[in-house]
């Protein structure tokens, strides 16, 4: 089984390599950007086929491991 974890910052949290990434876009002539908030992605591959237990393991991952859920917010994607 697989699956997707997205951690982002929440929204309000100051995200200073966004930033840098947004000013580098404008640099390189990239048009229209009006901001970048960068983040992380996890693709995990599960054993098992239980999709309940795989999502619980990975709720559980990401609140211990994957974000800082004191300002990270994440989405878990089953894919299988």
């Amino acid at each position: 089984m697989k699956a997707r974890v997205t951690v982002t910052l929440k929204t309000g949290i100051l995200d200073p390599q966004g930033k840098a990434i947004e000013g580098a876009l404008k640099s390189l002539g990239v048009d229209g950007v009006a901001s970048v908030r960068q983040g992380k992605v996890f693709d995990i591959e599960l054993a098992g086929a239980d999709k309940s237990k795989a999502e619980a393991a990975l709720k559980e991952a990401a609140d211990k491991l994957l974000a800082n859920t004191v300002i990270e917010n994440y989405a878990i994607e089953m894919k299988g």
